[in-house]
């Protein structure tokens, strides 16, 4: 079980890589994600417990300087998260859809955790800068009720940081809509 994760992203792919090497090195983590993203970032999303996340995290932003973009550490993450970013949590009996976008990899997952830590919500998929020009989008799912405040907590926080770009709920979505998230 994964108790924390934590993320940096930068603007710049070779002190990406730098900085990866670094957290790995600092402390107890696992490196579960570092790779390029859309247009030219990196990201380096790590889990341990937080008191080794926490370290990590900060060499990397310590490291990034100028080229650290966004960070987060998230001391006990939902545990529908990881596989949201798969795009592997199920889309049956949809209801209602929500969907918060953001122009960092780093404030969509912490809104996607915030949101279904608000709500009874499912996160369906977490798209992380492919191919998207360095944007990035949660799809959540439930309730019409908890869709609603689960969006509303998700974006209020990306958009407290800045990086919000639209966020909509969709009662009783289309079918061929639904189908087109999977």
């Amino acid at each position: 079980m994964i108790n924390a994760i934590g993320i940096v992203e930068f603007t710049s792919i070779a002190k990406g890589i730098e900085a990866s090497d670094a957290m790995a090195k600092i402390a107890d983590v696992t490196l579960l994600i570092a790779k390029h993203l859309c247009p030219g970032k990196y990201m380096v999303l790590v889990s341990g417990d937080v008191s080794a996340v926490r370290q990590s995290v900060n060499a990397g932003v310590d490291m990034g300087a100028q080229h650290a973009v966004d960070h987060f550490i998230i001391p006990n993450v939902h545990p529908s998260i990881l596989p949201a970013i798969g795009g592997g949590n199920d889309l049956s009996g949809v209801r209602a859809i929500g969907v918060i976008e953001t122009y960092t990899v780093a404030t969509a997952i912490e809104a996607a955790d915030l949101a279904v830590k608000t709500a009874a919500v499912t996160p369906v998929r977490l798209h992380m800068a492919f191919g998207i020009g360095g944007k990035c989008y949660s799809v959540l799912t439930g309730d019409v009720a908890a869709v609603k405040a689960a969006v509303a907590a998700g974006s209020e926080l990306a958009a407290d940081k800045g990086m919000l770009v639209y966020k909509v709920v969709i009662p009783r979505p289309h079918q061929q809509v639904i189908d087109s998230l999977k």
